[in-house]
């Protein structure tokens, strides 16, 4: 065989062998979906802790709104999920509400409320975070912090929202009370902002989309959207969540996230 023929043989050869090591080091859909999970988390650590006003507007299917105001804190937890403390100020017939939430990584949340009207703290069962947060639309799962191992993940390709590249990715709850089957995740590939979910319900039907929108960048390092729409395709209703007043690293003990005193919590 003339030289150059061996040349060329040997490195169409080496070629085929490099385009074989490449696609069989290649993900899969639900590797990528799970490593995209992973520098999401990663992305925002270090937070510490968090304060910060809420305006919470609601519609009806008719378009009437009402509006609430609480105060939300969060406590970033190493080795578990994180907890929050949120606490209504108005108006009267809800003032004093509060509610506590444990996120955990693998096992049940552990979530309570305190309703004034009873004058007692309930827990919320398992089976009922699926439930609605206070008549909004939100559920009681909604206000969980985000924990990778909660979900199993699929990497469904690359959109553009509002002229922004945007990972798109399948979460499937892990949890057999969660009432999403899935969700869809549109997260900008600069820094890892979720601008979009689709909730499905249990019957894999589209049930409500959360917008995130106005994010703000924080301590050179956190983003938080200002503003989290909540519509809720199959009733007509939405819930509206404006943010202010945003603080961070405030010195908040984690004495003050303890269900005994959530009657006193302000």
């Amino acid at each position: 065989m003339p030289l150059k023929l061996i040349r060329l043989f040997l490195l169409s050869s080496v070629a085929v062998m490099q385009l074989f090591v490449v696609q069989a080091g290649a993900e899969t859909p639900e590797q990528q979906g799970t490593r995209l999970a992973k520098e999401r988390k990663a992305f925002d650590l270090g937070w510490i802790d968090t304060d910060a006003d809420v305006e919470m507007r609601l519609t009806n299917a008719q378009g009437q709104s009402s509006s609430r105001k609480l105060r939300i804190k969060a406590l970033e937890v190493t080795g578990d999920g994180d907890k929050s403390l949120m606490v209504f100020d108005f108006p009267n017939d809800i003032k004093g509400t509060a509610f506590l939430s444990f996120s955990h990584p693998i096992e049940a949340d552990d979530q309570w409320i305190y309703l004034p009207a009873l004058k007692r703290v309930k827990r919320i069962a398992s089976k009922n975070k699926s439930g609605p947060f206070v008549g909004s639309e939100f559920a009681f799962e909604d206000l969980s912090s985000f924990e990778v191992e909660k979900y199993s993940y699929r990497y469904l390709g690359e959109e553009l929202i509002d002229g922004v590249a945007h990972y798109k990715t399948e979460y499937i709850p892990k949890d057999k009370f969660s009432g999403y089957t899935r969700q869809l995740v549109w997260m900008d590939k600069e820094a890892y902002r979720v601008s979009k979910i689709d909730f499905y319900d249990r019957k894999n039907v589209l049930l409500k989309t959360l917008l995130l929108k106005d994010y703000r960048l924080y301590e050179a390092k956190h983003w938080r959207p200002l503003r989290m729409s909540m519509v809720n395709h199959q009733t007509g209703k939405g819930t509206e969540m404006l943010m202010s007043d945003y603080q961070f690293k405030t010195g908040i003990s984690e004495e003050q996230f303890s269900k005994s005193k959530l009657k006193r919590a302000r």
